[in-house]
């Protein structure tokens, strides 16, 4: 699997684990040596952003806004998903053409205070894989592979 980063993920029926059935994930990396992280793009939190958003100092939360759940692993990490370069170049990469990656606090902070577009996610929490465990996973078939479109992550209702 070396090198097949980015692609998407796609749960099968057969997937047992709760955080991951009916969940597409953008894998972002990928190596033999360090395993993989990913992104969940399909499951929106119910809860709107300003009633589980807690920062310091506090800002004004849009209240209509909802954060999407990445993954189980550090859900008080926050990744912006988008199509537009929206904060500095340092602190943002492109994942696939057409998808930005950006881990800037400034970035995330001022999509909760604004409603972003339909062209970003503002994510909580990563979905990561220890070395030889996505293989086995997929060796499983409790993955299906498919390439990165932007219109499945940003097109597509969860």
């Amino acid at each position: 699997m070396s090198g097949t980063a980015p692609l998407l993920l796609l749960s099968m029926p057969q997937m047992a684990d709760p955080n991951f059935a009916k969940t597409v994930v953008l894998l972002c990396d990928y190596t033999a040596e360090d395993g993989a992280f990913g992104l969940v793009v399909n499951r929106q939190m119910e809860e709107p952003a300003c009633e589980v958003v807690r920062t310091e100092p506090p800002v004004r939360v849009d209240p209509d806004l909802r954060l999407w759940i990445g993954g189980p692993v550090d859900p008080q990490s926050t990744w912006v998903l988008t199509t537009d370069a929206l904060g500095p170049d340092d602190e943002q990469r492109q994942i696939a053409p057409g998808i930005l990656l950006s881990v800037s606090r400034t970035l995330a902070l001022r999509l909760l205070q604004e409603p972003p577009s339909s062209r970003t996610k503002v994510v909580v929490g990563y979905a990561g894989w220890r070395p030889g465990q996505l293989e086995l996973e997929i060796a499983a078939s409790s993955w299906l592979t498919t390439d990165v479109d932007p219109g499945l992550i940003f097109g597509v209702p969860p």
